[in-house]
């Protein structure tokens, strides 16, 4: 089984019944013969480019996906605060996939990883002193 194959799978099955979580998506794809860890399946959801709405995953249309993590930042970022070496986002109820997926592709270095709610996403930075710099670049986002 290939990487497209299983991702076309994934994008077969959200489409057709509401998915809201990743272990729903798990148990879904083993059901088609398809099995999966967590962490392929996070990054599945990334790189297809889907969102976790009130009604489950669906995809963004070529459309709805904005160019740059600054466009969206700018759109649907509502707050930053700092905790640390972690920066807390808030963002429009959910957005949050979608601002965390565009920020792992804007491939930022101060950032380590992201992780993501449905208005909530979590940025992970080295240390504090990045975390307060990342912080800044963000705040000037919002304007």
């Amino acid at each position: 089984m290939t990487k497209s194959y299983r991702q076309g799978q994934i994008l077969k099955l959200i489409r057709g019944s509401n998915i809201s979580t990743q272990e729903d998506l798990a148990q879904a794809l083993k059901a088609v013969g398809v099995d999966a860890t967590q962490v392929t399946l996070s990054r599945d959801i990334r790189e297809i480019g889907l969102v976790k709405t009130p009604e489950g995953y669906r995809a963004l249309s070529a459309r709805e996906r904005p160019e740059d993590f600054a466009s969206l930042a700018s759109e649907f970022l509502r707050d930053v605060r700092l905790a640390q070496n972690q920066i807390v986002l808030r963002t429009a109820p959910g957005h949050a996939s979608s601002v965390a997926v565009a920020l792992d592709n804007a491939d930022w270095p101060e950032v380590v990883g992201t992780l993501a709610g449905d208005d909530t996403v979590l940025v992970i930075c080295p240390d504090a002193a990045v975390a307060v710099t990342v912080r800044a670049r963000l705040l000037d986002m919002l304007g």
